[in-house]
């Protein structure tokens, strides 16, 4: 909008009203005082036209700037989450592992997990619930990555973590707080209508989606089905949020069920010819993870899984010359699913030929 307020211009008007008995040229005593005031007025012209573009909600908005408009309605930024899952320790029997206990991965740039319970070896080795030392997604981690006992508790063997940790997450991007904005002025909350009950459940961290079923026992029930940031099912502490959140704040009278949502592996078979070169496993793990990103888009906005974007997925991987007998849990055609449903990538089995 001031785009067109630059220094020359600014300079040239102020120049036009100064008196006619007074020396204007280039040079002058005039021209040099009112050369660096024109200078500072386009820069505040500068200043003006941002204060004017990011006050309005936006795609390119600062964060700072998106923080303090979501706030005008009652919006603030979520919070990291901490990962969960659970590590086993291995060693000498009854040997007591204290809740606090330190463990990690063993990269140059370790991540840090503590236990959350008292453990007891028995039989050799105790299951221990752990949670991430920092929220973030970092601390969604495989399988066995877990191998460093932190400290100098006695009597420990070995550590690790048989099964992935879930359900980190980072604090709130702006593309998804700019989300719950549009969310909440575009689709009005009132009365405990299906919006506010959406609402309120987004407030929590961690959560990432929720669809909303009006009477779906009966008059007076609803049910809200959850989805993790990750889209994934989340874990029973997300829920339990969930259901404090919407406790405190729905229509008197209303039974309200919180459910996670339902995951659904997509498993996917196909025979490969290989380009030269090209080594399996690591054609299988590019499309394993091209293959999560797609169906985190998918979850919630689509009950179908297509056949041919999973095609195009195998397809647009180069070093896959050709392939063929491609299938999504044994067959070839779409995969349907209910309404709380996620799909999540499962076993992927290819053969080379």
């Amino acid at each position: 909008m001031y785009e067109h307020q630059t220094k020359a211009a600014i300079l040239q008007r102020m120049l036009e009203a100064t008196p006619e008995d007074l020396d204007t040229r280039q040079g002058s005593v005039t021209f040099d005082l009112l050369s660096p005031a024109a200078i500072e007025l386009a820069h505040a012209y500068i200043e003006l036209d941002n204060v004017l573009r990011f006050g309005f909600a936006g795609p390119d908005q600062p964060s700072e700037f998106l923080d303090m408009r979501a706030r005008e309605f009652g919006l603030s930024r979520r919070p990291s989450v901490k990962a969960e899952g659970e590590v086993v320790f291995v060693g000498d029997e009854n040997t007591i592992v204290p809740i606090g206990t330190a463990v990690s991965t063993d990269e140059e740039n370790s991540i840090v997990f503590v236990t959350a319970q008292t453990g007891t070896i028995k039989q050799g080795k105790a299951s221990v619930k752990a949670i991430a030392a920092t929220g973030g997604d970092k601390g969604n981690i495989a399988a066995g990555r877990i191998k460093l006992m932190l400290g100098n508790l006695s009597g420990i063997v070995s550590v690790t973590n048989p099964q992935p940790f879930i359900n980190g997450a980072d604090i709130e991007s702006d593309e998804s707080l700019l989300g719950r904005y549009f969310d909440r002025v575009r689709r009005p909350a009132t009365s405990g209508n299906v919006w506010h009950y959406r609402q309120w459940a987004l407030e929590v961290p961690g959560v990432g989606d929720v669809k909303v079923f009006p009477v779906w026992e009966g008059n007076g029930t609803v049910k809200l089905a959850v989805l993790s940031d990750d889209k994934r099912a989340p874990v029973p502490s997300i829920l339990e949020q969930v259901k404090t959140v919407v406790e405190e704040r729905r229509p008197v009278g209303a039974l309200v069920t919180v459910s996670p949502a339902l995951e659904v592996a997509i498993n996917v078979s196909a025979r490969l010819t290989l380009a030269p070169g090209a080594v399996l496993d690591e054609v299988k793990g590019l499309f394993v993870k091209e293959l999560t990103a797609y169906l985190a888009e998918l979850a919630f906005h689509s009950t179908i899984v297509p056949y041919n974007r999973i095609f195009g997925l195998l397809l647009d991987i180069a070093s896959v010359s050709d392939f063929s007998d491609l299938k999504i849990n044994g067959v070839s055609g779409n995969l349907q699913l209910d309404e709380e449903q996620v799909a999540v990538a499962g076993a992927v089995s290819f053969v080379a030929l």
